[in-house]
């Protein structure tokens, strides 16, 4: 698909930068959609007259999550690494990154939302990491999560592979604010919260707010993606999930 999957543009007399998923209805979190979000980033990393950046998305549903099929044991290095490099970026964006999200926001696509500093959603909004009922477990929510919503709520999550709705994750501080719409919510916070301020004294807060967050979050990840390829992918149930969505039939674990 020759098409770009990400639609990127600026906003506010410049001061905004707006990017949206553009693949619905499920908007899929695979190795075309991180490279596009890397690079809107990159190209806009420097701009002096941003402030921040609104990702959101086409369609009802934010993002069914990343390719099932870029998991398997012949690509997964290479998607997995690649949407740890995006979650490293948007972790170490200088500015506000705001997610406005409805609908479905599943697997890769929470990392992804997960990984920007407010989230906007819609009352219809299901969240949640289900890789654990493909028998594999989601790297970045690993350390994304108990960093946003305590390490039980997020253990909830990463054990179970439910999801929550949206009134549960504003009450677990998942999401920062429930709105009809969501889009036009972080639109408003933009022009009443960040519009009006210096865009470098800007880059500083954000700095000084993340520091530690940022050296833990790093450091987790390197581990953990380590302990996925390395180990994980290695087990035989691991790979019979994958192979078993991907086959529409029931997994067939053996436990190890």
């Amino acid at each position: 698909m020759s098409e770009s999957p990400l639609k990127v543009w600026l906003d506010r007399d410049g001061s905004l930068l707006r990017l949206r998923l553009a693949r619905p209805k499920a908007n899929i979190v695979d190795a075309a959609m991180i490279a596009a979000l890397d690079r809107a980033l990159a190209e806009h990393r420097d701009v002096k007259e941003l402030r921040a950046v609104l990702l959101d998305h086409e369609g009802s549903h934010f993002s069914f999550g990343a390719s099932v099929a870029e998991h398997l044991p012949e690509s997964c290095a290479m998607m997995l690494k690649g949407l740890h490099a995006l979650v490293r970026n948007m972790i170490n964006f200088p500015l506000p990154l705001l997610v406005s999200i409805k609908g479905q926001c599943l697997g890769g696509g929470l990392e992804v939302a997960a990984a920007g500093n407010l989230l906007f959603a819609a009352p219809d909004t299901k969240l949640g990491q289900p890789e654990i009922k493909l028998a594999v477990f989601a790297p970045a929510a690993s350390c994304l999560l108990p960093e946003r919503i305590g390490q039980a709520k997020a253990e909830d999550l990463l054990f179970s592979g439910r999801s929550m709705d949206a009134e549960e994750a504003l009450a677990t501080n998942l999401i920062d604010c429930l709105a009809d719409d969501p889009e036009r919510a972080a639109l408003e916070y933009f022009d009443s919260q960040l519009a009006g301020s210096s865009a470098s004294s800007l880059r500083f807060a954000v700095l000084a707010a993340r520091a530690e967050y940022r050296q833990r979050v790093m450091a987790k990840l390197e581990r953990v993606e380590k302990l996925y390829l390395d180990e994980l992918m290695a087990t035989h149930d691991a790979v019979e999930g994958l192979t078993a969505f991907l086959e529409k039939r029931p997994a067939r674990w053996t436990h190890n």
